[in-house]
């Protein structure tokens, strides 16, 4: 009989990264990543794998390998290997035989490089950090202050920031001290050498209210040092950055509204000194941004023949489009039925190599012939324990309401019947700007194999509907979204295998706000799990390492000024009204939603005879739930299956008509 997907996946996953194709498209470099079960960490390596015959083998034997980079002549390839003491440094090997080599050996680490055209030297960005402690200090013998001097002086996974900045460095292929390229109060990332060698671009976020605003830009830089140009004008946010092939312009994914972001909706730019900024997209796409600090952009490229390449998502789904630099509309190339994190392509842009993650496996990798449109399989590292725990099978619907469309995912078990009735577990996203994907997802899939029907809406808000529907939400968290929450799980509850009085909720981050928001305002829920919320928005924006940037433009203008507006919103003005069990998990070391939002809940909730129990997860971060110990994250799983199986699971009754609460305006 097939088993469920449990909690213990995570020993038993691996997933591939990050793929890097030689420069004439023979080999390909990526990174394969797995949990240690013995050691209880996470473990990467570097695979290089031969595309005539497709057979891949370890090129690295470190525990925590990353980035692979071919050269541009293909003789060696660069990567990034965490030390002991937590830093990525720079190590460079021959592809064809040889000792590794360590380039760097900064006190800050490595975050990303790239080669110069002609092989010889490294761009990368690094920390520079005034107050940086000497190697070997003793915090118990000589403790220290810590001395905040702007807003945004932490960052969550990253942790304390204080006064540290990214910036840019070159080093010799040969070794040899680095040169800092960049300085001053800001970061300076994602760096592009030009075709020529004679100039780097970068983006930085360097306007005067960049503590206030999470604004960035595209500057260049020549090679030997100077004074940066800013490229970018009347451009708010930018995201990834490629070079003309005459190295005379750039194109850049990047945002021109001043109250969105690139990571809502973003478009291509063609960018020219002296001149304005030309779009290249529409909102049928959203171009790919990665996500900092834990996914870096996939590549963009300009082709010789004027193509612009990408990854660009549209209703939940990633595909390969090429755009002409001239103008005249994206053409897609290959694409669709997954969730895409990686692009890489050969010198002359006629093989692609992307990585993603369709619904019924976590990431693989795929080759593209761009020429024929041809896509390719690659990896499949998967298949044996998936043939032993069948995946979730899912379903998508559409409805409208009040003029706008709402995309739904629906997970059921590998063995749906329709003659059973389950039980209902609504699943709300992040964001509010993320969305759930045609793609694998590990919180799904353990709840539908274990007998759960899953719903993943995408209301409005969700990115890649077009920046329309993206900015919708702004001002209104609690109004329009949860109501067209409310009317998906509506439709759903309705039909004849569902058991509309076995329904749960869980929500993380923004998903977190809207759980606890709703057990607020309707009954209808039998259990809920809160992940990480936000539940009282004017504490929220003082404590959270985004409050300013990300929260005067979502909440509607500063906690003084939106204050009366900010409480209304709050899932912790109504806790009273709250009669479904509910579970709390919350990292004490997330930055984003901080732990004392969590904290302030579970207090409201038990003062007022609630049911109520809080998990907490020691050193984790926000984004634990990708990044964060093993151990950790099986206990995420474990707990929130083992709630919705104590409140749900032999509670079978008739089906009354599910009816919707309304939010108060």
């Amino acid at each position: 009989m097939p088993a469920p997907i449990g909690p213990d996946a995570i020993y038993h996953l691996t997933q591939v990264s990050d793929p890097h194709l030689s420069p004439d498209g023979h080999l390909l470099a990526f990174v394969r990543s797995w949990v240690d079960q013995a050691a209880m960490e996470g473990r990467s390596r570097i695979m290089l794998m031969s595309l005539p015959d497709g057979r891949a083998e370890p090129f690295t034997q470190g525990a925590r390998d990353s980035t692979p980079r071919f050269s541009p002549d293909g003789r060696y390839l660069t990567f990034l290997r965490q030390d002991d003491k937590q830093r990525r440094q720079i190590w460079v090997m021959p592809v064809h035989g040889g000792e590794a080599r360590k380039l760097t050996d900064g006190p800050g680490g490595v975050s990303e490089l790239a080669w110069s055209p002609d092989g010889q030297q490294l761009v990368f960005a690094a920390d520079v950090d005034p107050d940086r402690l000497p190697e070997g200090h003793d915090p118990k013998k000589d403790p220290r202050v810590k001395v905040v001097r702007r807003i945004r002086y932490r960052f969550d996974t990253v942790g304390w920031r204080g006064d540290a900045h990214r910036h840019l460095f070159t080093i010799g292929l040969d070794g040899g001290p680095a040169r800092q390229l960049t300085d001053g109060d800001w970061d300076d990332v994602s760096p592009v050498w030009s075709p020529d060698g004679t100039r780097i671009a970068f983006v930085s976020g360097r306007r005067p209210e960049r503590d206030i605003r999470a604004y960035t830009e595209a500057y260049v830089v020549p090679v030997n040092g100077g004074d940066p140009q800013r490229w970018s004008e009347n451009l708010y946010t930018v995201a990834a950055l490629a070079w003309s092939p005459d190295a005379t312009r750039l194109v850049a994914v990047a945002s021109d509204d001043p109250k969105g972001s690139v990571g809502y909706q973003g478009w291509l730019f063609v960018l020219e000194p002296g001149k304005a900024p030309r779009r290249l997209t529409d909102d049928s796409i959203k171009p790919a941004t990665g996500f900092r600090p834990i996914m870096l952009p996939p590549e963009l490229r300009w082709a010789a023949d004027g193509r612009v390449l990408l990854i660009a998502d549209a209703h939940g789904q990633s595909y390969l489009y090429e755009v002409p630099a001239s103008g005249g509309g994206s053409k897609l190339r290959a694409g669709g039925g997954f969730a895409a994190t990686a692009l890489s392509l050969d010198r002359e842009a006629k093989r692609a190599v992307v990585a993603a993650t369709p619904p019924d496996s976590l990431s693989e990798l795929y080759l593209v012939d761009l020429a024929a449109g041809a896509v390719k399989r690659l990896t499949d590292g998967n298949a044996h324990y998936f043939s032993q725990h069948p995946p979730a099978r899912l379903e998508k619907f559409t409805f409208q309401r009040n003029g706008l469309e709402i995309e739904c995912r629906l997970w059921l078990p590998p063995d749906f019947d329709p003659r059973q009735r389950y039980p209902l577990l609504l699943d709300i996203h992040g964001g509010p700007n993320g969305a759930f994907y045609d793609a694998f997802n590990l919180v799904h899939q353990v709840w539908a194999t274990e007998g759960y029907a899953v719903l993943a809406v995408n209301p409005r808000g969700s990115a890649t509907y077009g920046n329309a529907f993206t900015m919708a939400v702004l001002g209104d968290w609690g109004g329009e979204d949860y109501r067209e929450l409310m009317a998906a799980v509506d439709l759903v509850a309705s039909r004849p295998y569902i058991d509309p009085l076995r329904t749960g909720v869980h929500g993380y981050s923004y998903g977190g706000f809207m759980t606890s928001w709703i057990v607020g305002h309707t009954e209808r829920f039998k259990a809920a799990v809160v992940g990480a919320p936000c539940i009282d928005l004017p504490s929220m924006y003082g404590t959270s390492d985004i409050g300013v940037s990300f929260g005067e433009p979502q909440w509607g203008g500063t906690r003084q000024d939106a204050f009366a507006a900010l409480m209304e919103r709050s899932p912790l003005t109504y806790a009273a009204h709250v009669k479904t069990p509910v579970l709390l998990l919350h990292g004490e070391a997330d930055l984003r939603c901080p732990i004392e939002q969590g904290e302030q809940f579970f207090v409201a909730l038990k003062r007022l005879g609630k049911e109520v129990e809080f998990v907490r997860f020691p050193d984790c971060s926000h984004l634990f739930l990708r990044v964060g110990h093993p151990k950790m994250r099986e206990e995420y799983l474990r707990r929130t299956l083992e709630w919705f199986d104590q409140h749900l699971k032999g509670q079978d009754s008739p089906s009354p008509k599910a009816t919707t609460a309304q939010a108060p305006r």
